[in-house]
């Protein structure tokens, strides 16, 4: 459906580099990256908004690198919605209508079935400035929508809006994605928005792409460091490769951590991370097939309500996750002696 090869973009200051996405018809693809890593540059560049000083993009097969956006076939929302504030609800919705030679039985018959499917009927009088944000992106939405785009492409368009409106409109970009069975790409720094509605992910960071995959891929096994801190990978360390008789260890100098046997790296020098879900703190030594077992002491509790981060000195402080209940049975504090275990499968590894 999308595909960018080698795809540069220059501003002073910042650039896009070698870009290359695959997105395949029908996905919601999010795009997840910090403030300023080049998320809404990359969609604009998809848009035809933006100049590419090289590579392609292409479109149901189509090369639209050098094509105006209205020939693209996508549809846009922002975060501010854009809408036009002298227009109606309806005049809003229909814009987009006039540029693309859409007969009157046609436009209806889009029109009716959007307002429908968004719930709009009440408000199509109204101006702009009369409505709420949720109001406001679901008219967004609409306009988008109307001119049936092969692509919805959607710069952050949660990001401004109250709970409870996010709820909604989240539940809504989710509906709208199953009933319509068009390609959606979306940016977010959000991970609430890429667990409930993407199908893959990419991570970009400083206008490169870290990562491609699978949502779960992307949280639980990082390729990077940088990735393993934005999806919040709490133990990130470094070590050097070791065998030591039939086991293979990674040693940081301070503790060695067995990892899998079959584990192929070309560097000695890697760094690993272990999900705090995947640590089990107990007060005294399990019996357990698990490999990596050690004592140390507790140097931080926080309270996330109905779970808490338990960081524990080991030679190397390591955090663990543990539900309410669980705490409160060990009467955890800090200065107590316990004990962690995970297997060495837990054990995710990258140069």
């Amino acid at each position: 459906m999308i595909k960018i090869k080698n795809l540069h973009v220059d501003f002073p200051g910042f650039s896009l580099r070698d870009i290359n996405l695959s997105i395949g018809e029908g996905e919601f693809f999010v795009l997840l990256g910090p403030t300023g890593a080049g998320k809404t540059v990359l969609l604009e560049a998809i848009a035809g908004l933006l100049p590419v000083k090289m590579g392609k993009i292409y479109i149901k097969g189509i090369d639209v690198t050098d094509l105006p956006p209205e020939k693209r076939g996508v549809g846009i929302v922002y975060q501010d919605c854009a809408l036009f504030p002298h227009l109606t609800v309806l005049e809003n919705i229909s814009y987009g209508l006039r540029f693309h030679r859409v007969d009157k039985n046609e436009a209806d018959k889009r029109l009716n079935q959007l307002i429908k499917q968004l719930r709009l009927s009440p408000l199509l009088k109204r101006f702009p400035m009369s409505l709420s944000g949720g109001e406001m992106q679901k008219v967004a939405l609409a306009r988008a929508l109307v001119i049936r785009p092969s692509v919805l492409l959607l710069d952050e368009p949660l990001s401004a809006l109250d709970p409870n409106f996010k709820e909604e409109v989240r539940e809504e970009l989710k509906r709208l994605h199953r009933q319509m069975g068009i390609t959606f790409f979306m940016v977010t720094h959000d991970f609430t928005d890429v667990l409930y509605l993407a199908t893959r992910i990419a991570v970009i960071n400083q206008g490169k792409i870290e990562q491609v995959g699978e949502v779960t891929d992307i949280f639980q096994k990082p390729s990077s460091s940088f990735v393993a801190g934005f999806v919040g990978a709490r133990n990130i360390f470094r070590g050097r490769l070791v065998n030591e008789k039939e086991h293979r260890l990674v040693d940081t100098g301070k503790i060695k951590v067995e990892v899998p046997k079959n584990l192929v790296q070309n560097s000695e020098k890697v760094y690993f991370t272990i999900r705090p879900e995947d640590i089990i703190i107990s007060l005294k030594p399990l019996s357990s097939s698990a490999r990596n077992n050690y004592s140390g002491e507790v140097v931080k509790v926080i309270n996330r309500g109905q779970v808490f981060y338990i960081t524990v000195d080991i030679g190397e402080k390591i955090t663990a996750l543990i539900t309410k209940a669980s705490f409160e049975d060990m009467n955890l504090k800090k200065g107590d002696k316990v004990f962690l275990t995970f297997k060495a499968t837990a054990v995710h590894l990258f140069v």
